[in-house]
């Protein structure tokens, strides 16, 4: 058999990029949103030595591309995996020097179709032998004005808060007892003071201005929470809504949400994204009473 030569790419490769087609190309992943790969001297999001190939014969039989803001030294996430060769791709994430969180795009109820579940289960398979190890399913929604905008409940108070001390000791109390699997994760791999730092560092890095923030308080000056507005680069998005373990139970969380909702319409949002995880029932609830409808699915391996 012809030797297998991996590496990355270099500035004016992406044609081998695309010269990968697997069989199931659209089913899941990027494509399936219709999204096309381009590195960033074409104008696209993704640089050439985070974009690696593995060739037989001079041919690609798997391809895998990470993804980072640009200010980032390092990548954010796996966006595109793909392959014909199957101990392949395995020996391309063995052998890349990036490592980052793989996030695979699935359409919802991807389960009850026959071709996009064994499109799926090959490439979590091969991450699984490569070294991976699935995290969470999750859950995205897309919030359009068509989808209507929730109603307020009235029952909290909204505040900004510039201290990121008092952030970040919020962010601590609400991890602990979290149905949110990475935060889970970060809590049991680093302690909940790293974790809490882990997330403040990620509502940082959105490029969305700080001020948006907003803790929330019941009318009597108890604190119940916090909810972030927020942009990431392609979008608006709800940034996190977490409530205090001594508040839940009463339904706060569906009060962050709504008011989350209204702070970004109200800086120009048309479409909202937002994630949960599929075993977070009662925020998924909250999603489903706000009006946002679920528009894909992903299952996500560290």
């Amino acid at each position: 058999m012809t030797d297998l030569v991996i590496r990355p790419l270099v500035a004016g490769e992406t044609h081998l990029f695309h010269s990968l087609v697997p069989e199931d190309n659209g089913l899941v992943g990027r494509s399936l949103l219709g999204h096309t790969y381009a590195m960033t001297d074409e104008g696209g999001e993704y640089r050439p030595d985070w974009t690696w190939v593995a060739l037989r014969g001079g041919t690609v039989v798997a391809r895998a591309a990470w993804w980072g803001a640009p200010t980032d030294d390092k990548p954010v996430a796996l966006d595109w995996f793909d392959f014909t060769d199957a101990d392949a791709a395995v020996r391309l994430l063995r052998t890349a020097t990036l490592k980052a969180e793989y996030e695979l795009l699935l359409p919802p109820g991807w389960r009850e179709r026959r071709e996009v579940r064994e499109a799926a289960q090959t490439r979590i398979d091969a991450a699984i032998v490569s070294g991976m190890e699935p995290l969470v399913e999750r859950y995205r929604y897309t919030w359009t004005p068509e989808c209507g905008i929730p109603a307020r409940t009235g029952r909290l108070e909204y505040r900004p808060e510039p201290d990121d001390a008092v952030i970040l000791d919020v962010l601590k109390r609400i991890g602990a007892g979290s149905l949110d699997a990475h935060t889970r994760r970060a809590v049991e791999l680093h302690g909940a003071d790293a974790a809490a730092r882990e997330e403040l560092d990620v509502l940082n890095w959105f490029p969305s201005p700080r001020e948006w923030w907003r803790l929330a308080w019941t009318p009597e000056g108890e604190l119940v929470g916090i909810q972030v507005p927020a942009r990431n680069p392609n979008a608006y998005c709800v940034g996190f809504v977490g409530v205090l373990p001594e508040r839940r139970g009463h339904g706060y969380a569906y009060d962050l949400l709504v008011e989350c909702t209204h702070d970004l319409v109200g800086h120009g949002a048309e479409l909202i994204a937002a994630a949960t995880d599929r075993t977070n029932l009662p925020m998924a609830a909250h999603f489903a009473k706000a009006g946002y409808p679920v528009t894909q699915e992903r299952v996500n391996l560290v």
